[in-house]
């Protein structure tokens, strides 16, 4: 056994990140899929979380981000007040060469042989016409087209969630909801990215944008051509003067030792998954006085779009209950401050007294 496969034994069995209930490692040759389901908890539900299409450097690398982000989900969904459980997929591959209707019929099959304890949906690489391929073959497929039952693009509700989430970060911080005048830095502005920049140009909100698109850049620019303002990259991003809040809406990691030190933002609140590259990196973050909107709690309206799907999907009551992400935020940000913890912790101390009810209540 390489060393590799010992470092992800030993995540699933011995470590903090560990825990999980299920780990599904998925081959199909003929179609080339090689896919992992990781089920972290269903204490609350059937597990539900995306699927993301990645091209992956190794196959360690892919276990492990599916073993970190399903972890995420069960406390994003007990967050959310989601009758559902934690779970995440990933397909390795570049999704723009890789991806064809055979290997995605061949992956909704291994969804299928799961029995209802995982529900997929769209993530990074995915999208809803990939949802309707797979649906074919499992009927536990959220993110559809509404042409086929299904809600649509859940990043719509996403990037709502996490506007609301800013609203009470500022509500926190700065004693009012409101972000206008307030100078906002989104690092992608991609399937939710360019969604937040909407809502936050309609509030009056300056924004700076970057994206390694350029397309999704010249996108945005052309719908906002006054208010917003696009840099080279990241790294100029948090760097940018004045800055009141930064929104990490690409790839997880974006709060680590090298970013965390130079960021000038007082917020952090943003739609991207795990955001903190590592622990230690919250109170690194609250020793610098920046307030830290959780990541799983401000970008939960995706996962709550797609769990109403399963019930009967109606816009206007998923719309109220991602709302709700302002309360939610704000009573993270007092819990934290009684308990004299980071709102990372207190939102991790929140979503386990949810599920270690649930599983107590059995």
């Amino acid at each position: 056994m390489t060393d590799v496969s010992d470092g992800i034994l030993h995540t699933l069995f011995h470590s903090d990140q560990g825990g999980h209930e299920q780990v599904v490692l998925c081959q199909d040759r003929a179609s080339g899929l090689k896919a992992v389901i990781a089920l972290h908890s269903t204490a609350l539900g059937p597990a539900l979380g995306g699927t993301r299409f990645y091209p992956y450097a190794t196959e360690g690398e892919a276990v492990a981000d599916a073993l970190n982000l399903a972890r995420g989900m069960s406390y994003k969904n007990a967050m959310a007040g989601l009758d559902h459980g934690g779970g995440k997929a990933v397909i390795i591959g570049d999704p723009g060469t890789v991806k064809t209707e055979e290997l995605l019929l061949a992956y909704g099959r291994f969804v299928a042989s799961l029995g209802g304890r995982y529900v997929t949906a769209c993530d990074v690489g995915t999208y809803v016409a990939d949802m309707d391929v797979v649906a074919r073959e499992c009927r536990w497929t959220t993110g559809r087209s509404p042409e086929n039952g299904g809600a649509g693009d859940s990043s719509v509700l996403t990037a709502f969630g996490v506007y609301q989430g800013m609203r009470a970060s500022a509500q926190h911080l700065w004693g009012d909801p409101s972000l206008r005048d307030r100078k906002v830095g989104v690092a992608g502005v991609g399937k939710v990215g360019h969604h937040l920049v909407d809502h936050l140009r309609e509030e009056g909100a300056d924004v700076v944008i970057t994206d390694v698109r350029e397309d999704a850049v010249r996108r945005v620019l052309d719908r906002h051509p006054q208010g917003v303002t696009a840099v080279v990259d990241t790294e100029a991003l948090i760097r940018t003067e004045g800055l009141d809040v930064y929104a990490p809406c690409a790839l997880g990691g974006a709060l680590n030792d090298d970013s965390v030190p130079v960021l000038t933002a007082t917020v952090v609140c943003g739609a991207a998954n795990n955001q903190l590259a590592h622990p230690g990196v919250e109170k690194d973050l609250a020793d610098r006085g920046i307030l830290y909107a959780p990541d799983y709690v401000v970008n939960a309206g995706g996962v709550i779009q797609v769990a109403d799907e399963l019930h009967g999907f109606d816009f206007d009551r998923c719309r109220a209950k991602a709302a709700k992400i302002f309360d939610t935020t704000l009573a993270i940000f007092a819990r934290a401050k009684s308990d004299g913890i980071p709102p990372a912790a207190a939102a991790d101390r929140i979503a386990e007294q949810r599920m270690a009810e649930a599983r107590a209540s059995r």
